[in-house]
């Protein structure tokens, strides 16, 4: 507040709260020194101050009410003003009445009396505000923000959850998971996890931040060694998996592929990845922060051998019926009957979903592996990865080190990478 401002009537009323019982209680000879300081803090007569200081300061309800001071003529021409520069707010508004009003007078737009000028001159920012949402309900205003493409391709994708009893393999709910400790700055590694539906088979790929070259890497090298078809993609809101670069790799790789997304702040329409994140992820990289070419592809290397040990040896439990039976005291009691605990190929076998020479691929890899020497080099792998430094300050990182490729292609280039079960996924 600066120095020349008057006092609020509040504001004086406090300032005479605090000054009155030392008023009380002075003599005469400093009752009179203290009016006359009184008198140039607040401006006021001495006998109004005399007055108020022998009362209880309390104010008193208005008995007359006060008349309208701006009419319609005022309402008429802030409506002309607030409409030329599209609906602005008061405080973006009042500084700028008088001389918008002079230039619309002079285009013809608005009839100015010298009133009506002195009004909009001592307008307040409150009153124009009351005015201003009286006029604003249902006028349209010009665009405040521009084109959103990633934004029109995510409106453009519906909003469902996938079944929990879902049984045809391929319906996969997908997730990107930050690797970037106390601090989410620069760039860091992801965990980008694919869980289906209808079998618990999981997939998941590092990748070095998160630019469309990298997730279409890993969505590659994926697809490279998912044995089954993808019927549908369902995802978060993350701008990661709505662009416009993401929907022409999905065009062009898998022009059958159906796509979802959970609604807003409804983490629970991802309930499956969400809870595989927790215990195929982080129960395993944990909270700390990787970010460099090592780590993410010795991480790679730890997910691949994930990949035989949790789909080919670790059960999984299917929910197949819950039940909520209501209690005397107002609360319910949930029971949840689970199946047989299967593995996710086992579970995947039963589907008819896989074509004989995948299952019998994946039948010689489960015959050929020692799950116990698998999980042991799984520690091994997880030892390491915990051992290596993170990024310096400052020191590079070369993305395309940690791509499925392997090398940069050259422009125009076509690279075909062919993994398990001897499917062929063009990189370029």
């Amino acid at each position: 507040m600066s120095a020349d401002e008057k006092m609020t009537v509040d504001e004086r009323r406090k300032y005479l709260r605090r000054m009155q019982q030392r008023y009380l209680e002075a003599s005469r000879k400093e009752r009179s020194r203290m009016l006359d300081d009184m008198e140039q803090v607040l401006g006021m007569h001495r006998k109004s101050l005399i007055r108020l200081l022998g009362s209880d300061l309390a104010r008193k309800p208005r008995t007359r009410q006060r008349g309208r001071t701006y009419g319609v003529e005022l309402h008429r021409a802030v409506k002309v003003i607030a409409e030329s520069l599209d609906y602005v707010c008061a405080e973006r508004l009042q500084p700028n009445l008088v001389w918008v009003a002079r230039h619309l007078a002079a285009h013809g737009e608005l009839e100015l009396t010298p009133g009506l000028l002195e009004k909009l001159g001592c307008i307040s920012v409150s009153t124009l505000r009351r005015i201003l949402q009286r006029l604003t309900q249902d006028e349209p205003r010009l665009p405040r923000k521009g084109p959103r493409e990633a934004n029109r391709f995510r409106r453009s994708v519906p909003t469902r959850r996938i079944p929990w009893d879902e049984e045809e393999p391929g319906h996969l709910e997908a997730d990107l998971v930050h690797h970037c400790g106390i601090s989410a700055s620069g760039q860091y590694t992801h965990t980008l996890q694919l869980v289906d539906v209808a079998t618990g088979w999981s997939e998941r790929a590092a990748i070095l931040g998160r630019s469309y070259l990298v997730i279409e890497d890993a969505f590659r090298r994926i697809l490279a060694r998912l044995p089954f078809p993808v019927k549908e993609i369902h995802s978060d809101n993350d701008s990661a998996f709505f662009n416009n670069h993401l929907a022409r790799f999905w065009r062009d790789l898998l022009k059958d592929v159906d796509h979802s997304r959970s609604r807003a702040w409804h983490k629970n329409d991802n309930r499956f990845v969400e809870q595989k994140n927790s215990t195929l992820v982080r129960a395993y990289v944990g909270f700390d922060r990787l970010d460099t070419v090592e780590q993410t592809n010795l991480l790679n290397q730890l997910y691949d051998k994930m990949w035989i040990y949790y789909n080919l040896f670790q059960p999984v439990m299917r929910l197949v019926e819950k039940s909520v039976t209501p209690l005397e005291n107002g609360r319910s009691r949930t029971r949840r009957r689970y199946d047989k605990a299967r593995t996710p190929f086992d579970r995947l076998c039963m589907t008819g979903a896989l074509s004989e020479e995948t299952r019998s691929q994946l039948e010689r890899l489960r015959e050929q592996t020692n799950p116990r020497k698998l999980r042991e080099e799984i520690q091994v792998l997880l030892r390491e990865l915990h051992r290596l430094p993170t990024a310096k300050d400052g020191q590079p990182q070369d993305v395309y080190q940690t791509l499925f490729s392997h090398r940069k292609p050259k422009k125009g280039e076509d690279i075909s990478v062919t993994l398990s079960f001897g499917r062929t996924i063009p990189v370029r």
